[in-house]
């Protein structure tokens, strides 16, 4: 008894020392930490991210008249306005010009991989980012920001999906790659997850960024040009929470889980995990989840250093950059879940004196890391600010 309980007054300290500084417990310690509980005000929120509400959505964002929302395209446009008529609905702060759009310019990114696409690059090719500020409560923390994206556009019709997609053709004349699931579903949960926040009677203390992105199919290109022209400082953003392919629960991870890119890289894993269990979804370390890390919008932050994941239902699935990826297919109840467990993530980081950090025992992360130091100025981020 002695010798074990000599080993454990060093753990026991450590642990006072974590808590006491404020500091998230890293994956591998989560289970010492109970369920995230939110607040009642947060509870009462959450009631309006609903299945009906999400299928209504997502309905329209996915249907034949939008036609794939390709970039660029005029059904992408239609998405854009969309978005920001469901952010301007829920009075989030429109901080571009007083618009919700960042006009970004992709054409230098296209010149340089034409083989990868289809798009004339003569003239400008300029497609929307559609971004929602919610400020924050607290005078200090409110200069503070937390990213919740999503990318809204996908691979449009059998004339412009060429490169993006191995699924054959079927014979019913359909044409349009919908991208419901991939990724609809992200876009209309940012939708809903702003909402929520806004109806909040009193709101968090650091500030939150709703941000829904253009040409991540053709290669993160809307991301990649918000990192290089962010609208406010990336040494400000703590961190980013990614949501991408959402919606579908008969893919490669079981219904009622799910994971997240790089679920380890970063103290995010851990938060999930809990606020997954209050929601009966398990948020669990896939080990395909490394793989994935670079393939969605978080990496355009990651090469900054700015912490975050993507969450996802499915790795793959099917129908993925198929034609029949369509809204009906959908599991809106478990989705509404997946939302409201983000939401409580976002609530707990949003109200925290402490921010997410990369994983220094994952050598992974050293890149990611090192970026850190660069963008943060060398000062750590998980000081209180």
């Amino acid at each position: 008894m002695r010798s074990n309980l000599n080993r454990l007054l060093p753990l026991a300290a450590v642990c006072l020392g974590l808590f006491s500084a404020g500091l998230y417990l890293d994956a591998s310690h989560a289970h010492l930490r109970p369920p995230a509980r939110p607040s009642a005000d947060l509870r009462q929120a959450l009631t309006a991210i609903t299945p009906d509400a999400l299928r209504g959505d997502l309905s329209f964002l996915s249907s034949d008249a939008l036609s794939g929302r390709y970039t660029p395209s005029a059904g992408l446009d239609v998405a854009a306005d969309f978005i920001a008529s469901r952010f301007r609905a829920s009075g989030l702060e429109a901080p571009v010009h007083d618009t919700y759009f960042q006009n970004a310019d992709l054409t230098e990114y296209l010149k340089a991989e034409p083989g990868k696409h289809t798009i004339r690059t003569d003239q400008p090719v300029q497609c929307k980012n559609v971004i929602g500020i919610l400020r924050g409560s607290d005078p200090v923390l409110r200069d503070t920001y937390i990213i919740v994206s999503a990318h809204y556009d996908h691979i449009g019709t059998l004339k412009t999906a060429a490169g993006l997609t191995s699924a054959k053709p079927a014979s019913d004349h359909d044409e349009i790659y919908n991208g419901a699931n991939d990724d609809g579903s992200g876009t209309v949960s940012v939708i809903a997850i702003a909402q929520a926040f806004a109806n909040l009677r009193v709101r968090p203390k650091r500030s939150l960024i709703f941000m829904t992105f253009c040409g991540e199919e053709l290669g993160l290109l809307g991301s990649r040009y918000y990192a290089e022209h962010p609208v406010v400082p990336l040494k400000q953003t703590i961190g980013n929470i990614n949501l991408e392919q959402v919606g579908r629960s008969d893919g490669d991870i079981k219904k009622g889980s799910a994971s997240l890119t790089g679920f380890d890289f970063t103290s995010l894993g851990a938060l999930f995990e809990r606020a997954g269990e209050s929601y009966g979804i398990r948020v669990y370390q896939d080990k395909r989840s490394d793989k994935y890390f670079r393939a969605s919008d978080n990496y355009s932050f990651a090469k900054y250093g700015v912490p975050d994941n993507t969450l996802c239902a499915a790795f793959e699935f099917p129908d993925y950059h198929g034609l029949k990826d369509e809204w009906p297919k959908i599991d809106y109840s478990q989705m509404a879940q997946i939302d409201k467990l983000t939401a409580a993530v976002v609530w707990e980081l949003a109200n925290s004196k402490t921010a997410p950090s990369w994983n220094a025992n994952n050598q992974k992360t050293k890149l990611f890391r090192d970026a850190a130091a660069v963008t943060y100025g060398g000062a750590s981020i998980l000081a209180a600010r």
